[in-house]
């Protein structure tokens, strides 16, 4: 009898970055420990675009954003140059039962400009059945099917409600008591704002975990490949939309078949390009031509203990346009602005009571590196540009190699000038503060 195939559910979390438990911060999330322990932990994933649809995209197209077309925000007119290429419409092919959440891919795909409404928004994507709320996933979840399925589930837990959070304030974060990540200012406003993040990742936390257990009580652990990761790093200030470890910084947690057991952590260099090829590998089907990244499967059987030389980033459109790429090696990191701005742009920064306090220390009115170089071995937050140090130079016209290199090898757009945005598609004036 032949063994049916694993059912596959893509958890995404939106602006999560790796502030959760198992990544050892003070952030409780004993969900995704336990998730952890059953299963392997990345402690070295990256998102290859820290904005959130061309980092959601990136991982279900596999490719990276200036090739698959969504290089901005989907809601905001950036569409992939095709549709068909999405990993639902890979598995469907394959003979899976496809379902994605009402909130996941219509805003960030750009699917929601095509078709009559949300059903012919996710049928474009290659999804045959929509979750109608967070109790209808875990009805699902328990159902009989017929075939293995596919579930993309998007909970916007800690992706900010205008300048706020979802959750309400958790008395166990208590504001006088929490530690801002190093990169932020410690000060009142900032350690409220942080402990407020950290109530929403609590609440993300209780919602992972009744998919975990819903998944177990039916029966479907041994052959389930539960995905779990976010986006990009956090919304605060230095964080979501750059090209440093707190904004490409990603959490991955896998467990399931396949060999994600075991409570394994692997160190290796990955993206959320991987996710796509590693779920071809493993289900044995063809992987298509189109795909840029690499299957995590040799790192897990231990063929292999790296699979990435490098992994890059970029920003291309958030808000407003800020074209910027990045190269990154286990070591060290390069990046570089192109353009003719030099101001911050400040509607890439979320509205925040955090990012206040940077505006009332003179932030708006501040210019950006040109360049930036960082040691990761011992600057692991990546806050000391090495860029302008004269100890550096050789390394750092190694690092402009590279990434030049790099961006002629996939045709990068912005070594002709500056890219356009596609026909209206919605773009914030740089000069403005919020999005």
């Amino acid at each position: 009898m032949e063994l049916r195939k694993p059912n596959i559910i893509y958890i995404n979390s939106p602006d999560t970055g790796r502030y959760t438990q198992p990544y050892g911060h003070a952030v409780d999330t004993p969900n995704l420990q336990r998730l952890a322990e059953e299963g392997v932990l990345f402690r070295q994933s990256f998102t290859v675009a820290p904005t959130c649809s061309p980092s959601r995209a990136a991982l279900t197209l596999g490719q990276l954003p200036r090739t698959s077309g969504i290089f901005g925000l989907g809601h905001r007119g950036f569409i992939p140059n095709d549709f068909s290429q999405h990993l639902a419409h890979t598995l469907k092919d394959a003979g899976y039962l496809t379902i994605a959440d009402k909130r996941m891919p219509d805003n960030h795909t750009g699917a929601k400009f095509i078709g009559n409404g949300p059903e012919d928004a996710h049928r474009v994507c290659g999804y045959e059945q929509r979750f109608r709320d967070d109790a209808d996933i875990i009805d699902t979840i328990k159902r009989d099917h017929e075939r293995p399925f596919f579930m993309s589930i998007n909970h916007v837990v800690t992706h900010r409600k205008g300048a706020g959070f979802t959750a309400k304030p958790d008395a166990r974060d208590d504001p006088r008591y929490t530690a801002p990540p190093p990169v932020l200012a410690d000060t009142p406003e900032v350690r409220a704002d942080w402990a407020h993040f950290k109530s929403d990742a609590r609440l993300l936390d209780e919602k992972i975990g009744e998919v975990i257990t819903a998944v177990d009580e039916a029966g479907l652990r041994e052959n389930t490949l539960i995905i779990a990761t976010t986006d990009h790093g956090a919304p605060f200030p230095g964080m979501k939309c750059c090209l440093n470890v707190q904004g490409c910084g990603t959490f991955l947690i896998i467990r399931g078949p396949g060999g994600f057991t075991g409570g394994k952590v692997v160190d290796a260099l990955c993206s959320n390009l991987d996710i796509y090829p590693t779920v071809c590998e493993l289900l044995e089907i063809k992987k298509p031509d189109f795909l840029q990244g690499a299957s995590l499967l040799p790192l897990i059987s231990g063929e292999t203990e790296e699979i990435h030389e490098f992994i890059t980033g970029e920003v291309t459109y958030h808000a407003a346009y800020e074209p910027k790429r990045c190269y990154r090696e286990k070591r060290w990191v390069y990046a570089r602005r192109f353009g003719e701005r030099k101001k911050v742009v400040m509607p890439n920064i979320d509205a925040s009571p955090s990012k206040t306090v940077w505006i009332h220390d003179g932030y708006a009115d501040s210019e950006s590196d040109w360049e930036t170089l960082y040691d990761a071995f011992y600057d692991p937050q990546e806050m000391n540009n090495l860029a302008y140090h004269p100890k550096y130079q050789a390394k750092l016209e190694e690092m402009r190699g590279k990434l030049n290199q790099q961006m002629q090898s996939v045709n990068d757009p912005l070594l002709s000038g500056d890219v356009p945005a596609p026909k209206g598609a919605k773009v914030t004036d740089p000069d403005a503060m919020d999005p």
